[in-house]
């Protein structure tokens, strides 16, 4: 399809500038380690118990300029403190600084400072000044990191490996447009990292030919599930028909239907792009009833069918604005719709006011910046999440388009943005 091509290659352009960037300071580069970390079975492997022996809470403070750390050990049917610390950037020094103490009360400081964007080295000393402890840190993926302690004669102690275990419970969901590079290149790990991130939830783009990701729905819900997120949401396009061609295009989309519920999928969405050459409401009346026709059929199919829309949607056409268009002339238990919350503010309008006037049409947000979530200033999320006069929609759906740091490392701050920052 025209259009699904076409966003393609948008983003696949601007992820080959941008997936090769670094993470270039001490504050960025520390600031992987934050989020909740479980030990790994043995240091050779992933894999993590059910109950692990150490977990590890890491809460960012101070702009993430440093971090709380409280390490726990299973003993004894329970998770007691073994370890606390504060790991701090040091802006005068340009090194990272820590002052922890341990279960035997010892304190210690110690510093250090990356290497690279994954490489870690800290030495300690204890509070007379005597050698107490180095350790190397090694990032091997953005949830993956093994770590190595050394005596004062460089041998090695021990190495645990942590696996990010961010919590679930707030039920965030990523479009992995965020992450097309990455997906198309290794889709189980990718899928990996997002769940170990904390996010619940995907949304794809890529539907083609009956597949995901060349895998067929049931395989690609499957993936999902495994690594612990559910499969909900799909964007999926096909262009508006000519005359003849109408019923062609249902039977296409009933089709697409089938596939998305044999994936398990809750909700479909589709976008237009060939807004900008309507000129009439004749044009706007072919499209509702194309939108209705496909919201008939989801429906029937146990979907939930919605509209996403960028900004062309806040143009006037013969005096009516096309968004408002679609709202008045689209079935109502056929068609919903996905608020883009960036695009409505690039068009100029704001949000509150199409919450406010139609609070039952609106089955999903998607949340994105003009940088990575939160960073832009631009766009009051809070008012947006804490608006007395509607309800946050059931699915929040994270998405960057536009970053500063690899692509992963930016989905990562986009969940911990919404979790920490805003669904508090």
């Amino acid at each position: 399809m025209r259009i699904i091509v076409s966003i393609v290659l948008i983003f696949l352009f601007n992820q080959s500038l941008l997936a090769n960037n670094s993470i270039s300071s001490q504050v960025d580069r520390l600031h992987q380690y934050s989020g909740h970390w479980v030990s790994s079975e043995h240091a050779d492997t992933d894999s993590v118990a059910e109950f692990p022996a150490i977990k590890m809470n890491n809460i960012s403070t101070m702009h993430n300029q440093s971090m709380q750390v409280e390490v726990l050990q299973y003993q004894n049917g329970r998770y007691i403190p073994m370890l606390t610390e504060l790991i701090g950037y040091d802006s005068k020094s340009d090194k990272i600084i820590a002052l922890g103490q341990n279960q035997q009360g010892i304190i210690f400081k110690g510093k250090g400072r990356f290497s690279s964007d994954t490489k870690w080295t800290m030495q300690d000393v204890d509070m007379l000044g005597d050698f107490y402890l180095a350790v190397e840190f090694d990032f091997q993926s953005p949830t993956n990191v093994l770590l190595e302690g050394f005596d004062d004669a460089g041998k090695g102690l021990w190495k645990t490996r942590y696996i990010k275990a961010n919590p679930q419970d707030k039920n965030i969901g990523i479009q992995l447009v965020s992450v097309h590079q990455q997906m198309l290149k290794d889709p189980a790990a990718t899928l990996r990292e997002l769940g170990r991130m904390g996010y619940s939830y995907v949304e794809t783009f890529v539907y083609d030919k009956g597949t995901f990701y060349g895998m067929s729905p049931t395989e690609f819900r499957h993936l999902v599930e495994a690594n612990s997120m559910q499969f909900l949401g799909s964007m999926t396009f096909h262009d508006l028909p000519a005359a003849e061609e109408w019923q062609s295009a249902l039977q296409w989309w009933s089709n697409t239907i089938d596939d998305h519920v044999a994936a398990g999928v809750k909700y479909l969405t589709t976008s237009n792009n060939q807004l900008k050459s309507v000129t009439t409401k004749a044009e706007l009346k072919r499209y509702s009833d194309y939108y209705n026709a496909i919201g008939k059929l989801c429906r029937d199919k146990g979907i939930t069918f919605a509209f996403h829309n960028h900004a062309d949607e806040f143009a006037l056409i013969e005096g009516v604005r096309i968004y408002d268009y679609f709202l008045q002339n689209t079935h109502p238990e056929y068609v919903y719709y996905q608020a883009d919350i960036y695009w409505m503010h690039v068009a100029g309008v704001n949000p509150v006011d199409y919450f406010k006037k139609h609070p039952d049409r609106f089955l999903s947000w998607h949340i994105k910046d003009y940088k990575e979530l939160g960073a832009s200033g631009k766009i009051d999320w809070l008012t947006l999440f804490n608006h007395p006069e509607f309800a946050v929609p059931k699915y929040m759906v994270a998405e960057v388009e536009d970053y500063s740091y690899p692509p992963m490392y930016s989905v990562q701050l986009a969940w911990e943005y919404l979790y920490y920052k805003i669904l508090e």
